[in-house]
């Protein structure tokens, strides 16, 4: 049986799929700390002195979440399995931006309170593992959903088994596979 606040947030997801603009007020008070959590995973890698908030990031992908549009939310790890996979795609976009920018690209004007960037000593190891992942979604896609639901998302074993409905023993193994696969394509 899911947890009351499990239960909760889906039924608020639901809700709010089916247009109940209150129930998306009351979700934000349940999902928001989540939504920091997962951030503060992204960012806990970054180097001393970044200037990129974590609510910058939660906030971007709050906005973007909120305009989703023909999603039928059913779940609540389904909800943070997308949000943790729009903060990596905002992440790595920002990190290619600024290697672009590097090579003689024109420079992107960004306000820090619309568009989070990460530290700049970050970069090139974000986009790599971002390409490393590419790569591995066409090998193995159910194996790159457990990457980003685990690494990018912070959930748990569980409820990354409940968001691909496999058994938390394929999740792990799945997970292990994927750790040395990328493990040995980012040590080349």
């Amino acid at each position: 049986m899911a947890p009351p606040q499990s239960t909760e947030v889906t039924g608020l997801l639901k809700a709010w799929t089916g247009g109940d603009q209150a129930a998306l007020e009351r979700l934000t008070g349940h999902v928001y700390d989540e939504l920091r959590r997962i951030a503060r995973h992204y960012m806990r890698n970054e180097r001393a002195g970044n200037t990129l908030q974590t609510t910058a990031l939660v906030n971007e992908v709050y906005l973007r979440l909120v305009d989703v549009k023909n999603v039928d939310w059913q779940q609540r790890a389904q909800f943070f399995a997308i949000a943790a996979q729009m903060m990596r795609r905002i992440l790595v976009d920002a990190a290619r931006a600024r290697g672009s920018e590097k090579r003689g690209g024109r420079a992107i004007k960004v306000d820090v309170d619309e568009a989070p960037v990460p530290s700049p000593g970050r970069d090139s190891s974000l986009v790599a593992l971002d390409e490393a992942l590419e790569a591995f979604s066409k090998l193995a896609p159910r194996q790159t959903k457990v990457v980003e639901l685990r690494y990018f998302g912070g959930l748990s074993e569980e409820e990354t088994a409940e968001v691909l409905k496999i058994s938390t023993r394929t999740v792990r193994r799945d997970w292990d596979f994927a750790k040395s696969w990328l493990m040995r394509e980012l040590s080349r």
